[in-house]
């Protein structure tokens, strides 16, 4: 994907609130690309122009050559709270039916792509349970599995490990890198954790605090995985990024502090 002098506004009771201004980054297929950045710096309104939810105010961003002005099938998007994504009433395997049956997939084709998707994800033992009988993070394979079986080009996930706990989220890491490695599909992931960020990422899009966010600095993260945070170099470009987010982090707490 790639994004050109992007700019974002927003109409306000006095004056245009510009969200995001001049974003520019080129993703390249296959690619595991973090955007970090405090809370309210625009990573979720970001994504969700580059899942085309949302449109641009001026500047572009292309998929695959293809200016994006709406959702598409070469995209899929992961929300934090799975349980607001998946169908409640639908079983395991009808959730990941379901999106088959959108996309207009054959249906002598279902059976072997449920089944591909569902062991991937380690559910193929759990297909006839409903979400809620599920934990937070079977929860989000499912979640997975389901996008993954329309095959989608780009994977945008949106803090999508924030609410689990911290086993249950290391888990995740390696779950989802797993798959990504086996699918060679490119992943955009919104975290505000430099530690995920670091353990995660090819790359990690730096961006600054709103108004006018922009992606300010491009770390090369090129560290065989997995990672080890421990690790002298490693825990080198974790203090690098924190002591660059520090300030950020501070003007974001102190634009949303009580008067």
């Amino acid at each position: 994907m790639r994004v050109v002098n992007l700019r974002k506004t927003y109409d306000a009771a006095h004056q245009p609130y510009v969200a995001l201004d001049g974003v520019n980054i080129e993703i390249v297929d296959g690619e595991f690309f973090c955007l970090l950045g405090p809370s309210g710096c625009g990573k979720s309104t970001l994504l969700n122009i580059l899942a085309g939810f949302e449109p641009v105010t001026g500047g572009s961003v292309t998929s695959d050559g293809v200016v994006v002005t709406g959702a598409g099938r070469d995209r899929a998007m992961f929300f934090q709270d799975a349980g607001s994504a998946l169908f409640p009433w639908l079983s395991v395997e009808e959730n990941v039916r379901f999106g088959l049956r959108v996309r207009k997939v054959p249906k002598r084709e279902w059976g072997a792509i449920i089944d591909k998707y569902l062991q991937m994800v380690d559910l193929d033992r759990h297909r006839t349970k409903f979400p809620s009988q599920l934990s937070g993070g079977m929860r989000q394979r499912l979640q997975i599995a389901r996008a993954l079986a329309v095959e989608p080009e780009v994977l945008l996930m949106d803090e999508p490990f924030g609410a689990l706990d911290a086993l249950t989220r290391r888990r995740m890491h390696s779950v989802l890198l797993a798959i990504w490695e086996r699918t060679g599909k490119t992943v955009i992931f919104v975290t505000h954790d430099i530690a995920e960020a670091i353990l995660l990422g090819d790359r990690i899009g730096m961006m600054s605090v709103g108004p006018r966010s922009t992606i300010s600095k491009v770390f090369n993260v090129d560290f065989p995985r997995p990672r080890d945070l421990a690790h002298p170099e490693v825990a080198q470009l974790f203090h690098e990024i924190e002591n660059l987010l520090a300030p950020d982090v501070a003007r974001s707490e102190q634009a949303v502090a009580p008067s």
